[in-house]
């Protein structure tokens, strides 16, 4: 159980806050190892988009080595962090892709032995 003192910590906001820059940075280079990296490497990983839902990492790398995720710089325009204790996050986005069309953006990280990892993902384009 999470006591209400441990939401945002501090020391684990100065972690993930780097992490996820690094990995918003990855899909407008289409940096396939730096995405790789940071999901969990498992069959329960989850990522649902408008025309995909993968399940299990396998499919989630056939997905991104099958198409050049390299799209248009995104502005966010709310990113919201809260971290509960020392290993569990939500991650969530809003941002504006081209004229007219908004995205959103949630991702649940957990801290395992090797670092911070996207458990799923869930990535949708909407008109505005």
């Amino acid at each position: 159980m999470v006591d209400a003192g441990e939401i945002n910590l501090p020391d684990v906001m100065a972690e993930v806050t780097p992490t996820l820059a690094r990995y918003e940075a990855a899909p407008v280079s289409n940096d396939l190892t730096v995405l790789d990296v940071l999901l969990w490497h498992s069959r329960l990983s989850l990522r649902y988009g408008n025309g995909e839902h993968l399940c299990g990492i396998a499919a989630i790398r056939a997905f991104r080595t099958a198409c050049n995720l390299t799209g248009p710089a995104r502005k966010s325009r709310n990113t919201v962090i809260t971290t509960f204790g020392i290993n569990f996050t939500t991650a969530n986005i809003k941002f504006v892709r081209k004229a007219g069309r908004c995205g959103r953006q949630s991702q649940p990280w957990v801290h395992l032995s090797q670092g911070w990892h996207i458990v799923a993902a869930h990535v949708s384009i909407i008109p505005v």
